[in-house]
């Protein structure tokens, strides 16, 4: 068994085309134990034990191979522009209007009665049922009219150009559409002919009563930068009746329906009516000035990362990056902000001047990316402080680059936490400690070269994990939220036939599912 490892692990690439990532990761962890390996084949041969033979044979050949490197598929696209031209010079797709009239209460049920016996046959009649590795999540895409994707993509395209050097709030406004598209990758993904998906733990249904969750494609960032203020809101409010008017939501009064609100300022009208549904967010902001005290949970809602703004910086630049990082800590972006953003300014004034430190004031247009990229690239870590909110693209721009980043913000909640790890990534400093005279620059200066050259080593394996592409890659950002979500489903499945049964004159109590509010301070309730 040590020799077949060891062989393995020799080889940095995966033939995706043949492999599906996703089990074989937890089929080798199987592997290591033969004893574990010996009493699935031999309790569930019927089922299993030929996909177990197949891997035996992929790894005694040695050709099941295991990527390490995020640029182990060259011909995938990372750029939001550039995939985004390529996906609309596609000949469109003939769509199937999802659009209703508000459906009846007897339309409601006879949906549900169609999911309860889908589900009945899956329960009895799948033996891999329930497993949380093997069946991928069953996602309903519907089709929206084109004037809430494609149009609103086309305006984007049309005007990217034209607006590269208008801003909202000190920042670029395509800018502000690029580092939140997660919708843009998401939905392109889900959409993608099944031929040239790579992602197995997720597909796209076509009927509704075979649907795990339903996806909501609306590009809510682009409109909200794009479109005149009123034109905006009236566009939220025709989604919002075109979505609530759906049985599918009726049905669970949207628990199992995924809505990506990506900027904390998009769908803002609106989304109360639309509490239930699973946000896609940047943070959980719990101020009160983005979201309403109990609006979001991580019970209930899932975090994603930004879209990385500068470019990847791949093994050979973080090979040739090593001898160069002669910066202790780096910062460049704006100093005065509102709310918990103003500890940057005091960061500010307490860290400029200070040897080995850079400190920038600056924006994020083309010549602030570059400069971003290139001050990274040269610094042994990178300052992340709180901005208007909790998260900052800066997070995941210093991730990439191989900064390891220095996180003041006391509120902010982190993307795939469930999965990743960060505290072997990052360091996270209290905004009290951070303010203390030489207290910062002390506690950096303290972090041997040995912990230092770890950190930077789990940089590179994390990198991939912020890199959204076309076609989408595993365990890139679109596959791990899927596997997020499948955590998720159990608890969307009870609270929605939950909320079936339970009588008005209940005395339950329960009225927001038992979510925690969006409180994560110390001594805050859970």
């Amino acid at each position: 068994m040590e020799g077949e490892k060891s062989r393995i692990f020799q080889h940095k690439m995966v033939n995706v085309d043949e492999v599906n990532t996703y089990k074989y990761e937890i089929l080798y962890r199987f592997f290591e134990k033969s004893e574990v390996y010996n009493y699935l084949r031999s309790s569930f041969s019927s089922s299993l034990s030929p996909l177990l033979h197949h891997l035996s044979l992929q790894i005694s050949s040695g050709s099941l191979l295991l990527r390490s490197s995020p640029n182990s598929n060259p011909s995938a696209d990372y750029s939001f522009v550039a995939s985004l031209e390529k996906f609309l010079a596609q000949k469109p797709r003939a769509l199937l209007d999802d659009t209703v009239a508000s459906a009846s209460e007897q339309g409601v049920k006879k949906l549900d009665d169609m999911i309860w016996k889908t589900e009945t046959e899956r329960l009895y009649g799948d033996p891999l049922y329930g497993d949380p590795f093997f069946p991928p999540l069953r996602v309903y895409v519907y089709e929206m009219p084109k004037k809430f994707t494609y149009d609103l993509l086309t305006l984007f395209r049309n005007t990217y150009r034209e607006t590269s050097n208008l801003t909202s709030n000190g920042s670029p406004l395509h800018l502000c559409v690029w580092v939140h598209s997660i919708d843009y990758w998401l939905w392109t993904d889900l959409i993608a002919p099944e031929s040239e998906r790579l992602l197995k733990n997720v597909v796209r249904v076509h009927r509704q009563e075979e649907a795990d969750l339903f996806y909501i494609p609306i590009f809510t960032t682009i409109s909200f930068f794009l479109m005149e203020k009123q034109q905006c809101k009236a566009l939220y409010r025709e989604a919002l009746k075109w979505v609530t008017d759906q049985p599918a939501w009726k049905r669970s009064e949207g628990r199992d329906h995924i809505l990506p609100v990506h900027h904390p300022w998009s769908f803002k009208s609106v989304r109360r009516y639309m509490k239930n549904a699973i946000w896609l967010l940047p943070d959980m902001d719990s101020t009160g000035n983005w979201y309403k005290p109990g609006q979001v949970s991580l019970e209930k809602d899932l975090i994603l990362p930004y879209v990385p703004n500068v470019h990847l910086c791949d093994p050979k630049c973080l090979s040739e990056s090593e001898t160069n990082r002669k910066t202790l800590l780096f910062f460049r972006g704006r100093l005065k902000r509102n709310a918990g953003g103003k500890i940057r300014s005091k960061l500010g004034a307490e860290l400029s001047g200070a040897e080995g430190v850079q400190i920038e004031e600056g924006t994020a247009g083309e010549a602030g990316k570059e400069a971003a990229q290139d001050g990274m690239r040269k610094s042994i870590f990178c300052l992340s402080p709180a901005g208007d909110t909790p998260s900052s693209a800066r997070l995941f721009d210093a991730i990439v680059s191989g900064c390891i980043p220095v996180i003041v913000s006391d509120e902010l909640e982190l993307p795939f936490e469930g999965i990743l790890d960060y505290r072997k990534i990052a360091l996270f400093v209290s905004s009290s400690d951070a303010v203390q005279l030489g207290w910062l620059l002390t506690f950096l200066r303290s972090i041997s070269p040995s912990q230092i050259r770890e950190m930077r080593t789990n940089l590179a394996k994390y990198a991939r994990h912020f890199l959204y592409s076309h076609p989408a890659q595993p365990l890139g950002p679109e596959d791990l939220v899927w596997r997020m979500m499948a955590g998720k489903l159990v608890n969307i499945k009870l609270h929605t036939r939950r909320s079936q049964r339970v009588v008005k004159e209940s005395r339950s109590l329960c009225t927001c599912d038992c979510r925690g509010a969006n409180l994560t301070s110390p001594g805050s309730s859970s």
